[in-house]
């Protein structure tokens, strides 16, 4: 279980202007943690298509980031929650080529592959929290206890 030291930002998501705004925070936070660009790219790209999931599906909400390590391993942890109208069908949902708009369908599934953890909560009429961790350095995996 990767440690937190708590949250280090929320930022509101209310807006495209937002979106910008969470975008630029989380690539200038992965760059502070020693992320590379590739990996400051993949993470970017997750967030901001979380982000919009969360304004355009959601009616808006919030992201909150943290520092997080893992032995000497460093990540980032985004959550992103809103109190919109949920998902009925998670697996649906996280399938390539199923959208509830006018999208790709790429969009979970999609950040799903770019981090390395993911974590789907949803619960119809009352919201959704997504919670992603990408590491600047892989940790070891975590200990089974016997």
């Amino acid at each position: 279980m990767p440690m937190s030291a708590g949250v280090d930002a929320c930022l509101p998501i209310r807006s495209d202007m937002d979106l910008a705004w969470v975008r630029q925070h989380v690539r200038q936070s992965a760059a502070r943690l020693g992320f590379g660009l590739v990996e400051q790219t993949k993470l970017v790209t997750a967030a901001s298509e979380l982000a919009r999931n969360t304004l355009v599906h959601g009616g808006g909400g919030r992201m909150e980031s943290a520092r997080v390590t893992r032995g000497r391993a460093v990540g980032l942890r985004l959550t992103f929650a809103d109190e919109g109208a949920g998902i009925a069908d998670l697996e649906q949902a996280l399938s390539d080529g199923y959208t509830s708009g006018d999208g790709l369908g790429l969009g979970l599934g999609g950040a799903r592959r770019l981090v390395h953890e993911f974590s789907l909560e949803s619960t119809p009429g009352v919201g959704t929290t997504v919670t992603v961790i990408s590491w600047a350095s892989m940790p070891p995996p975590p200990r089974e206890e016997p």
